[in-house]
């Protein structure tokens, strides 16, 4: 039964990873015809024409930007907005709560248009700030939910013997109650980085010239002769932050998804 189980995960291990080691194989392969080069040739130079090309590399560093933006603001908003819906009762708590869900479920493409009128008018677009700010549209809502479900978990005496102890709502968030609940910031963070970091409609939508994300900057390099190569390369790297992203938060992923809340 054990050696069924082995086999069936190499099987599903091999299914899930066979097309990343494709991809990074591609990266460092010559794919397109030149003279110092034959065609299939291992090289460096998809990886060297990424960081020559201009919009390619501001492309790596617009995404990073929006990303740890949209990250900090998600938590900033969502860390005493999940407090409030966890400990006080007020008329229409559920419903707004519920509500939240009505922006998470909803398309982007459904709300591009208006982001992108809003924002013309605000001077945010094609700028990695207006990209994090759309995001956060999908991104609060479902931090919310996440850490409300970790803040209810924790006994309401938590908090009065904390403020017995001189605390107010302030220090007591951020120095007994972010460490209580580091498993939810760590799964919230996670999911918000994913969604922000893969997103493309609102990314293409807001940064029609300067501004634009790794993944705008992927799609734009397929065309009539499309140097797979290149488009490997940049696939890679593209990886390389969430691999880290999951790396400094695993441990608080692994607890946030086995606790019971």
């Amino acid at each position: 039964m054990r050696i069924l189980k082995g086999l069936g995960f190499l099987a599903l291990a091999g299914f899930i990873l066979l097309p990343l080691v494709q991809t990074v194989m591609v990266s460092f392969t010559s794919t397109l015809p030149r003279d110092e080069m034959d065609l299939g040739s291992l090289t460096f130079l998809n990886y060297l024409n990424v960081f020559r090309t201009e919009r390619l590399a501001d492309s790596l560093v617009n995404s990073i930007i929006y990303v740890t933006l949209n990250v900090t603001i998600c938590l900033a908003v969502a860390l005493p907005a999940a407090y409030a819906f966890s400990r006080f009762r007020f008329r229409g708590a559920r419903a707004v709560f519920f509500a939240l869900l009505a922006f998470r479920v909803t398309p982007t493409v459904v709300l591009s248009l208006p982001i992108f009128l809003v924002f013309a008018k605000v001077n945010l677009l094609n700028t990695p700030v207006g990209v994090a700010l759309a995001h956060c549209v999908f991104n609060v809502p479902i931090a919310i939910w996440i850490l409300e479900s970790f803040i209810s978990a924790v006994p309401r005496e938590y908090d009065e013997t904390a403020f017995m102890d001189g605390h107010n709502y302030r220090s007591f968030i951020l120095r007994r109650l972010v460490p209580v609940i580091g498993p939810g910031i760590g799964t919230a963070a996670f999911f918000c980085f994913v969604f922000s970091w893969v997103e493309v409609v609102l990314a293409r939508t807001i940064t029609i010239t300067d501004g634009k994300p790794i993944t705008t900057a992927i799609t734009s390099l397929f065309g009539f002769n499309t140097d797979i190569g290149l488009v490997m390369a940049m696939t890679t790297l593209s990886l390389i932050p969430g691999l880290a992203m999951i790396w400094f938060v695993r441990n608080h992923i692994s607890r946030g998804f086995t606790i019971r809340v």
